[in-house]
């Protein structure tokens, strides 16, 4: 099975200076509100649901286990925030909840339509799969094209950031019913923070960047997801409709059958009802088997530190256009712990990769050199400098990895975002 995740690797160099888990908060111009989004019903953890700063821009987004802080300027005025995550009814909260320091638990209750409120036009999971997979000529562009996008990855050992680099970058997008047009991405622009990498005790390194995130326009690789194959793999069940921008939209549930025993994904897939088309995807890796998951993500560490997954989760979205639907933005989140020898503790780090494309064109098309491309090995980290090209950044001189990556964008001059910037 190939395998969409951060690949990461261990090495064995050390800092000097290990730090606490509690994430240093800037208490003087900014005030951090933490609060962690959950299921009414269940109970269960909400990733990547949406948190506005009711009266800004600032927005961002929940973590794997539904936990988030929001930073706001003390010289901004807001009135509350506002949490929203697909098919569930957006929330209001008033600042006077958020208490000190205290983390907040913010339930969202399901909104749908009732699956006897609407005709049902496939019978069968499966099938309407298998429908999805005859129209994609139909629904998504059979010819390349060029994007620009703004990626950003960043390392966390507990709450603090370990490493961050982000970057403009520039897409060859190969058409979806041609295989041989394959992806590619070239670094536009760069930057990494200056300092903390100093901050932790071990060296982490993710591999592949904003490729390995490409890979997750499911449509583009249906090998991930979506094979014909993967019918004696995975079991599909139609489990609800919901309405995303006034359209209304099967929502299908599958996970890996009772006798697959290697680590495979379960999640939902969002498909048109009209057009029959994937619209989002989300899901997540089967990571109970820790010994073969964690052989799937490791490629190098040292002998005496063993690395356990706890959790692997990935969103990939489309936005429509003249009746096509183009990839947009994917996020992949991973989390596990790290354990030494002859220590008592042990370590949780994460790591997050996300890709928002700004801008597309049919115009110039052309595949990018072999010593341009970013390559599934290289490392992002390693490819940018530090603050590499101060005019390009103007007056975005800090990254903030706890807003939102479309805030991000709209703080970049968008001048610099345009096809020949």
């Amino acid at each position: 099975m190939w395998l969409l995740a951060v690949l990461l690797f261990a090495g064995a160099s050390l800092f000097a200076a290990p730090v606490s888990d509690e994430e240093v908060i800037d208490t003087t111009n900014f005030k951090a509100y933490y609060g962690t989004v959950t299921n009414a019903e269940s109970g269960k953890a909400l990733p990547f649901a949406t948190i506005e700063a009711l009266g800004s821009n600032i927005a961002t987004v929940t973590n794997i286990d539904g936990d988030f802080t929001i930073k706001v300027s003390k010289d901004i005025t807001i009135s509350g925030f506002k949490i929203s995550y697909l098919g569930y009814k957006n929330k209001n909260v008033a600042l006077s909840d958020f208490q000190g320091d205290r983390t907040v638990n913010i339930e969202l209750a399901p909104s749908s339509i009732h699956l006897k409120e609407v005709t049902i036009r496939p019978q069968d999971a499966m099938e309407l799969i298998m429908d999805v997979l005859t129209n994609i000529r139909e629904n998504y562009s059979e010819e390349p094209m060029m994007m620009r996008g703004f990626y950003r990855e960043t390392i966390q050992r507990g709450r603090n950031y370990v490493s961050i680099s982000e970057a403009v970058i520039d897409i060859y997008k190969g058409g979806y019913t041609n295989q041989y047009q394959v992806d590619q991405v070239k670094l536009f622009k760069g930057r990494k923070s200056a300092d903390v990498e100093k901050m932790d005790t071990v060296l982490f390194k993710v591999q592949g960047g904003p490729n390995t995130t490409m890979l997750m326009d499911v449509v583009k690789n249906p090998y991930i997801l979506l094979s014909e194959e993967y019918s004696e793999i995975y079991e599909f069940r139609l489990s609800d409709v919901i309405a995303i921008d006034d359209r209304l939209h099967y929502v299908v549930t599958f996970s890996q059958r009772v006798y697959v025993d290697d680590p495979f994904y379960k999640g939902r897939l969002y498909i048109d009802m009209d057009k029959l088309a994937i619209t989002e995807a989300e899901f997540e890796l089967n990571v109970d088997n820790k010994e073969e998951a964690a052989r799937m993500f490791i490629r190098r560490k040292p002998m005496s530190m063993s690395i356990i997954p706890e959790r692997a989760v990935y969103r990939a979205k489309y936005t429509i256009e003249e009746n096509k639907w183009y990839f947009s933005y994917a996020r992949a989140e991973v989390k596990f712990k790290v354990n030494w020898k002859k220590k008592l503790f042990n370590t949780t780090y994460s790591t997050m990769s996300e890709l928002a494309v700004t801008d597309r064109t049919y115009e110039g098309i052309e595949k990018f050199a072999g010593k341009e491309r970013f390559r599934s090995n290289d490392v992002m980290n390693e490819k940018v400098y530090i603050f590499f090209d101060q005019g390009f950044w103007e007056g975005y001189n800090v990254i903030e990895p706890d807003q939102s990556i479309e805030s991000a964008i709209k703080r970049l001059n968008k001048k610099y975002l345009r096809r020949n910037g």
